[in-house]
């Protein structure tokens, strides 16, 4: 169902975007260790536009030191000028610019590790012949036992093709590889699960199918990143149907789950009935349809839906929802949920009294949650605090505890109420780094796993 005007540039709009975003450099300066000169410095900096951050002392010799100041700028250009600026100063040499983000992705961000020492002959012996035959034996003689005795059952494959990295799009796998890497560092640090990367250059779904099934094995579960609607729905279906293993498209399902939990928490602070609310998602992809069936699944009796794209409506319609155009969405609901990448999209003569806003689209969401608040909003939020980061670290390692053989229903809203239950009186969720939310959603969809089974068990 076309909106015609409303999302036809929004290519244009995305650059543009892209274009306003600040950029962050550390610089490098040798300054004249003497009284005033870094005052000076600092006043300098601030005459030329930058806006100095973190300021630390790298190193220092006769008569200067060494300082390194993170400066936010507009873009190369004003670094340019910038750097031009700070070189005419007397007693300051910038010896070096460096990009923060670079630095920490050179080289990569991930490597594959041992668990165990190999200091001696005799931990030669236990960790590889002739020892190692012995667990050999065992996993042959039973394969569960593979759980125990390797990284199998602490693994997952984090798969992608790269046709829907973040808001950058259709880059391929080999430059989403960052993104796949960034999934293993939060795996590791916030779980202590072992996140592994799988590139496959394939569009086919017929061939990221096989490859995943062909790899299958290695691994407890499967995670699915950064793979473009339609055809991640299909590729998820299919895994699920012909894997006995836990398999999860984090675009759609983790997202959901942290959107889920949201709305809990908003509804309880406002005293909203979520499931007697009639819900409005502006945008159908991946996301946008993961939170539709989420919210299904949770109760919600009426949920609208728009995109420009027909078989999206068609899911939808299908899924027992209800396809209507913008203005139907904006008019017709109670909770507004907006994933469509177009910032601006929702003006403020469209936000009717009462609403509740989540714009989720990142860098810039669909409306600014103040102007959607001073338009007659209840309450809004935009998408950087609805991180999916928050779900998928929890959902797979509650997963693998429980030896899942598939994440249903159950164990998504069960780790939605568990985000909702560690969130703060000042938050809309928890912080993504608090170990602890993730320890109490681990165990809540292990919990959601043990209790499904205990119901199917015969009395």
């Amino acid at each position: 169902m076309s909106q015609p005007g409303q999302w036809k540039f929004k290519m244009e709009t995305e650059r543009a975007t892209r274009a306003q975003q600040k950029l962050l450099r550390t610089l490098r300066l040798k300054v004249t260790d003497k009284p005033g000169y870094l005052g000076r410095l600092a006043t300098r900096i601030g005459e030329l536009n930058g806006n100095i951050g973190e300021v630390s002392i790298a190193g220092q010799g006769p008569g200067y030191l060494v300082r390194e100041m993170s400066v936010q700028i507009d873009d190369e250009e004003h670094l340019e000028s910038l750097v031009r600026g700070l070189r005419e100063m007397e007693g300051v040499d910038v010896e070096m610019v460096i990009d923060p983000v670079e630095a920490v992705h050179r080289g990569g961000k991930i490597g594959m590790m041992s668990r165990v020492p190999l200091d001696t002959i005799a931990h030669m012996r236990w960790v590889y012949t002739p020892g190692v035959a012995q667990i050999c034996k065992l996993i042959q003689e039973d394969a569960q036992q593979s759980r125990t005795f390797t990284s199998i059952g602490n693994s997952v494959a984090i798969v992608t093709n790269g046709t829907a990295v973040l808001g950058l799009g259709n880059i391929g796998p080999v430059a989403g590889m960052p993104v796949m890497e960034g999934k293993a560092v939060l795996y590791e640090q916030l779980v202590g699960i072992s996140g592994v990367p799988i590139l496959i250059d394939s569009n086919s779904v017929d061939e990221i199918v096989d490859v995943v099934k062909g790899i299958a094995p290695t691994f407890g579960a499967i995670h699915l990143e950064d793979i473009a609607a339609p055809e991640c729905f299909e590729i998820e279906r299919r895994l699920e149907d012909e894997l006995a293993m836990p398999v999860l498209h984090d675009d759609q399902h983790a997202t959901a789950v942290v959107a889920l939990a949201a709305l809990v928490t908003v509804a309880y602070r406002q005293g909203i009935s979520l499931p007697d609310s009639r819900i409005g998602i502006i945008g159908l992809g991946a996301a946008g349809a993961g939170i539709a069936r989420m919210l299904d699944s949770y109760g919600v009796k009426k949920i609208l839906g728009v995109d420009l794209r027909e078989d999206a409506m068609k899911r939808l319609a299908g899924q027992g929802g209800h396809p209507t155009d913008l203005n139907g969405v904006m008019e017709g609901s109670d909770i507004v949920i907006s994933t469509t990448g177009v910032p601006g999209l929702i003006k403020p003569g469209m936000v009717r009294k009462g609403q509740v806003i989540l714009a989720l689209s990142n860098p810039e969401p669909e409306i600014d949650p103040e102007i959607a608040v001073a338009s007659g909003a209840l309450f809004a939020a935009d998408g950087r605090t609805i991180n999916n980061a928050l779900a998928f670290p929890g959902l797979f390692r509650g997963a693998l505890m429980a030896q899942a053989s598939r994440f249903s229903d159950e164990m998504k809203i069960a780790a939605a109420a568990a985000i909702a239950g560690q969130t703060k009186m000042d938050e809309l969720v928890p912080s993504i780094l608090d170990r602890e939310v993730h320890r109490v959603v681990s165990e809540a969809v292990a919990r959601a796993v043990f209790e499904r089974q205990d119901e199917r068990r015969p009395v």
